[in-house]
Protein backbone atom coordinates (compact mmCIF):
# COMPACT_ATOMS: atom_id res chain seq x y z
CA UNK A 1 0.00 0.00 0.00
CA UNK A 2 1.16 3.41 -1.18
CA UNK A 3 -0.07 6.75 -0.30
CA UNK A 4 -0.31 9.00 -3.42
CA UNK A 5 0.01 12.11 -2.74
CA UNK A 6 -2.12 13.69 -5.80
CA UNK A 7 -5.80 14.84 -6.48
CA UNK A 8 -5.04 13.50 -9.97
CA UNK A 9 -7.65 10.83 -10.92
CA UNK A 10 -6.13 10.00 -13.78
CA UNK A 11 -3.01 8.83 -11.54
CA UNK A 12 -5.35 7.37 -9.29
CA UNK A 13 -6.70 5.27 -12.41
CA UNK A 14 -3.34 3.99 -13.41
CA UNK A 15 -2.37 2.47 -10.37
CA UNK A 16 -5.63 1.01 -10.03
CA UNK A 17 -4.95 -0.29 -13.61
CA UNK A 18 -1.17 -1.35 -12.44
CA UNK A 19 -2.94 -3.43 -9.61
CA UNK A 20 -0.99 -0.91 -7.12
CA UNK A 21 -2.83 -0.92 -3.25
CA UNK A 22 -3.02 2.89 -2.44
CA UNK A 23 -4.74 5.59 -0.87
CA UNK A 24 -4.79 8.51 -2.44
CA UNK A 25 -4.50 12.17 -0.34
CA UNK A 26 -3.51 15.61 -2.40
CA UNK A 27 -2.34 18.83 -1.23
CA UNK A 28 -2.53 22.23 -1.91
CA UNK A 29 1.22 23.67 -2.82
CA UNK A 30 1.19 26.54 -5.02
CA UNK A 31 2.46 26.12 -8.34
CA UNK A 32 2.34 29.73 -9.44
CA UNK A 33 4.74 30.30 -6.76
CA UNK A 34 7.39 28.84 -9.13
CA UNK A 35 8.65 31.87 -11.48
CA UNK A 36 11.17 29.21 -14.01
CA UNK A 37 9.27 28.58 -17.51
CA UNK A 38 11.91 26.00 -17.97
CA UNK A 39 9.39 22.76 -18.33
CA UNK A 40 11.98 20.47 -16.57
CA UNK A 41 12.61 22.72 -14.04
CA UNK A 42 9.14 23.98 -13.41
CA UNK A 43 7.85 20.00 -13.35
CA UNK A 44 10.78 19.39 -10.68
CA UNK A 45 10.54 22.20 -8.77
CA UNK A 46 6.06 21.86 -8.48
CA UNK A 47 7.12 17.97 -7.54
CA UNK A 48 9.81 19.08 -4.93
CA UNK A 49 7.14 21.33 -3.32
CA UNK A 50 4.41 19.02 -3.10
CA UNK A 51 6.58 16.37 -1.85
CA UNK A 52 8.28 18.98 0.73
CA UNK A 53 4.11 19.28 1.56
CA UNK A 54 3.51 16.11 2.27
CA UNK A 55 5.78 14.41 3.20
CA UNK A 56 5.44 17.09 6.43
CA UNK A 57 1.95 15.80 6.76
CA UNK A 58 2.03 12.31 6.50
CA UNK A 59 5.74 11.13 6.54
CA UNK A 60 6.85 7.68 5.30
CA UNK A 61 7.25 5.92 8.20
CA UNK A 62 3.45 3.79 7.44
CA UNK A 63 3.21 4.10 4.12
CA UNK A 64 5.13 5.49 1.15
CA UNK A 65 4.40 8.55 -0.26
CA UNK A 66 4.65 8.58 -4.34
CA UNK A 67 4.08 12.63 -5.40
CA UNK A 68 4.34 12.94 -9.44
CA UNK A 69 3.47 16.29 -11.16
CA UNK A 70 3.37 16.78 -15.38
CA UNK A 71 3.78 19.49 -17.81
CA UNK A 72 3.64 20.02 -21.77
CA UNK A 73 5.66 21.59 -24.05
CA UNK A 74 5.22 22.24 -27.62
CA UNK A 75 7.43 24.93 -29.86
CA UNK A 76 8.85 26.03 -26.86
CA UNK A 77 6.03 26.97 -24.73
CA UNK A 78 5.63 26.00 -21.45
CA UNK A 79 1.79 24.70 -21.32
CA UNK A 80 0.53 24.28 -17.57
CA UNK A 81 -3.40 23.46 -17.13
CA UNK A 82 -5.88 25.90 -19.44
CA UNK A 83 -7.36 28.65 -17.34
CA UNK A 84 -10.49 28.75 -19.21
CA UNK A 85 -11.77 27.53 -23.13
CA UNK A 86 -9.60 30.24 -24.81
CA UNK A 87 -6.40 29.07 -23.07
CA UNK A 88 -7.31 25.38 -23.78
CA UNK A 89 -7.90 26.07 -27.35
CA UNK A 90 -4.65 28.29 -27.73
CA UNK A 91 -2.61 24.90 -26.33
CA UNK A 92 -4.65 22.56 -28.66
CA UNK A 93 -3.66 24.89 -31.62
CA UNK A 94 -0.24 25.04 -30.90
CA UNK A 95 -0.04 21.21 -30.34
CA UNK A 96 -1.70 20.49 -33.87
CA UNK A 97 0.56 19.51 -36.38
CA UNK A 98 3.59 19.73 -34.36
CA UNK A 99 5.93 17.78 -31.62
CA UNK A 100 5.13 17.82 -28.16
CA UNK A 101 6.50 16.72 -25.30
CA UNK A 102 5.03 15.32 -21.80
CA UNK A 103 7.39 15.50 -18.93
CA UNK A 104 6.33 13.92 -15.38
CA UNK A 105 8.52 14.15 -12.99
CA UNK A 106 8.25 11.61 -9.74
CA UNK A 107 9.44 11.46 -6.31
CA UNK A 108 8.84 7.96 -4.47
CA UNK A 109 9.90 7.77 -0.89
CA UNK A 110 9.41 4.81 1.41
CA UNK A 111 11.57 3.98 4.54
CA UNK A 112 14.33 2.37 2.58
CA UNK A 113 14.06 4.12 -0.81
CA UNK A 114 14.02 7.02 -2.42
CA UNK A 115 13.31 7.94 -6.16
CA UNK A 116 13.08 10.85 -8.37
CA UNK A 117 12.85 10.37 -11.73
CA UNK A 118 12.13 12.83 -14.54
CA UNK A 119 10.62 10.92 -17.62
CA UNK A 120 9.33 12.32 -21.21
CA UNK A 121 7.14 10.86 -23.80
CA UNK A 122 7.12 13.21 -27.00
CA UNK A 123 4.27 12.61 -29.66
CA UNK A 124 4.40 14.13 -33.17
CA UNK A 125 0.53 15.26 -33.91
CA UNK A 126 -1.09 15.24 -37.40
CA UNK A 127 -3.56 18.38 -37.74
CA UNK A 128 -5.83 18.35 -35.17
CA UNK A 129 -9.62 18.68 -36.03
CA UNK A 130 -11.08 22.30 -35.71
CA UNK A 131 -14.27 20.89 -34.73
CA UNK A 132 -13.37 17.98 -33.07
CA UNK A 133 -11.07 21.02 -30.68
CA UNK A 134 -14.36 22.80 -30.29
CA UNK A 135 -15.99 19.69 -29.26
CA UNK A 136 -13.36 18.48 -26.98
CA UNK A 137 -13.24 21.73 -25.06
CA UNK A 138 -16.90 21.87 -24.57
CA UNK A 139 -16.90 18.20 -22.96
CA UNK A 140 -14.70 19.90 -20.37
CA UNK A 141 -12.28 17.01 -20.36
CA UNK A 142 -9.24 19.02 -21.47
CA UNK A 143 -9.75 21.16 -18.01
CA UNK A 144 -7.21 19.69 -15.29
CA UNK A 145 -4.74 18.44 -17.32
CA UNK A 146 -1.38 19.62 -18.35
CA UNK A 147 -1.72 21.38 -21.47
CA UNK A 148 -4.87 20.82 -22.56
CA UNK A 149 -3.66 17.00 -23.47
CA UNK A 150 -6.00 13.75 -23.48
CA UNK A 151 -3.22 11.13 -25.01
CA UNK A 152 -5.62 8.37 -24.16
CA UNK A 153 -8.55 10.01 -25.20
CA UNK A 154 -8.91 13.48 -27.85
CA UNK A 155 -5.50 13.52 -29.37
CA UNK A 156 -5.46 9.32 -29.93
CA UNK A 157 -6.24 9.30 -33.44
CA UNK A 158 -3.83 11.73 -34.26
CA UNK A 159 -0.93 10.66 -33.09
CA UNK A 160 2.02 9.73 -36.22
CA UNK A 161 5.11 9.10 -34.06
CA UNK A 162 5.21 8.46 -30.14
CA UNK A 163 8.23 8.31 -27.93
CA UNK A 164 8.41 7.23 -24.55
CA UNK A 165 5.70 5.69 -22.05
CA UNK A 166 1.90 6.66 -22.30
CA UNK A 167 1.78 6.44 -18.55
CA UNK A 168 4.25 9.21 -18.57
CA UNK A 169 2.08 11.54 -20.94
CA UNK A 170 -1.03 10.37 -18.70
CA UNK A 171 0.95 12.23 -15.66
CA UNK A 172 2.64 8.98 -13.69
CA UNK A 173 5.58 6.83 -15.66
CA UNK A 174 4.33 3.18 -13.49
CA UNK A 175 6.48 1.10 -15.80
CA UNK A 176 9.74 2.85 -13.96
CA UNK A 177 8.06 3.21 -10.32
CA UNK A 178 6.87 -0.88 -10.53
CA UNK A 179 9.91 -2.36 -9.81
CA UNK A 180 10.62 -0.53 -6.74
CA UNK A 181 7.35 -1.51 -4.96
Amino acid sequence: MIRLGSNSPTRALILKNFEIDFIQNGGDFDEDSITTNHPKSFVYEATVGKYKELIEKYGCEDMPLLVADSVVTSRGELLRKAKDENDARRMLELQSGSETSVITCMIFKSQKKEIIDISITTYEFEKFDKNHIEEYIKSGECFGKAGAIMVEGFCKPYIKKVKGYESTAMGLCVEKLKPFL
